[in-house]
């Protein structure tokens, strides 16, 4: 059933962190009931948006549609929050508040609510109000001038702002808050920021730049492609190997097991010798041209070398380590990511697919709607 069984969740629809939030607490067990506000379009001008069916960030909860400009519709909103224990939205701040529902009533009517406000700029801050990407936010955190070539910043698709410093931060907070209610009965507003997040995803690198480790020059530092010990290298098939051991002891055993007998490699001060780094990294590359991928593999992977396969999206399922732990799952026939981390008294159930469609009456009985509440919900047009 998952550890957080009996956890209820009511997620207003968006885009993003906050249902990749929703997503990892229904994965964990928790009832998480989403709103949307209107039948999902299939699209808009200009811009194709994400199959409702088909998206991975929508599992294991259900839907159902509320009209919220009217009236029937938002007092069905405010009666399912009255019975929830965390409530998520990823609207600009003010946009609950216009609609009725923000923190002030919601938490007068439930006063052990844990309410999740997942923004980009965070509810204050003078760009607040203005629109934005994972790009955005990651650019004014300081990560993004810090990841890439000499040449330009390179995007890390949006795994660091919209994933690590917004989903798992607004999932952290949310249930930090949950802990605390369930202590004190007082619940509380939850700002996650993705500026904020991807901030403090960079605390190692502060570190080291505290330390006068680290550089403003990318490509130039330990952990950013900068030493020939850690960065990905093109093999005789054209296709890459991650390379990264740090250490001294597995380094050695990396230059033993690859062959690399070249005595600048293997001299004592070499490794940590930044000066020395880009040629030694153009000769690394060299070496590794001479095999294909999975030569090396044979040689290296599974050993204190520090050495794995950068895969597709395609081969990732299929590596031997990932299947053995069922880290991918396959669900209606869609690869995806299984539910993490794994626990041992209370695993979660699997998940199931998104469920798009007429399933409204049926979530509103669960939460305590007696039918006639519901007909006159489907009467006014508001279901």
């Amino acid at each position: 059933m998952g550890p957080l069984h009996g956890v209820k969740v009511v997620e207003f629809a968006a885009l993003g962190p906050a249902p990749m939030g929703a997503m990892i607490l229904a994965d964990l067990g928790a009832e998480v009931v989403r709103i949307e506000r209107r039948p999902p379009p299939g699209t808009r001008p200009g811009f194709e948006i994400f199959d409702p069916a088909l998206d991975i960030l929508n599992r294991s909860r259900r839907v159902v549609t509320l009209d919220l400009k009217k009236p029937e519709g938002l007092a069905a909103a405010r009666q399912l929050v009255a019975g929830a224990d965390i409530l998520i939205e990823g609207y600009r701040p003010g946009v609950m508040e216009r609609l009725g529902l923000g923190p002030e009533p919601m938490l007068a009517a439930n006063p052990r609510l844990v309410y999740g406000r997942m923004t980009g700029w965070g509810q204050t801050g003078p760009l607040a109000q203005a629109a934005g990407h994972d790009i955005n936010y990651l650019a004014i955190s300081g990560a993004l001038a810090a990841i890439g070539g000499p040449d330009k910043p390179v995007v890390p698709l949006n795994l660091v702002a919209d994933g690590g410093g917004g989903a798992m931060l607004l999932v952290v907070g949310v249930l930090a808050a949950l802990t605390s209610a369930r202590q004190n009965g007082q619940g509380q507003v939850v700002d996650a920021a993705m500026t904020d997040g991807a901030a403090l995803l960079m605390s190692m690198m502060h570190t080291l730049k505290a330390m006068g480790r680290w550089s403003d020059e990318r490509a130039s530092n330990l952990l950013d492609g900068g030493a020939p010990f850690y960065d990905t290298y093109c093999c005789a098939d054209g296709r890459h190997l991650a390379v990264g051991p740090i250490e001294p002891p597995f380094y050695a055993l990396f230059l033993e097991k690859a062959g690399i007998t070249d005595p600048d490699f293997h001299d004592a001060h070499a490794q940590g010798d930044r000066s020395r780094w880009p040629q030694l990294k153009a000769r690394l590359a060299a070496h590794l041209l001479t095999r294909p991928r999975d030569a090396w593999c044979a040689l290296l992977e599974g050993t204190d070398a520090c050495v794995a396969p950068v895969l597709s999206m395609d081969e990732a399922p299929e590596h031997p380590h990932n299947r053995a732990r069922g880290t991918f799952i396959q669900v209606n026939g869609t690869w995806q990511a299984a539910p993490a981390p794994r626990f041992s008294r209370t695993p979660p159930t699997p998940p199931r697919a998104p469920t798009p469609g007429a399933q409204g009456k049926d979530v509103l009985a669960d939460w305590g709607f007696t039918p006639e509440a519901v007909a006159r919900l489907e009467e006014a047009g508001a279901l």
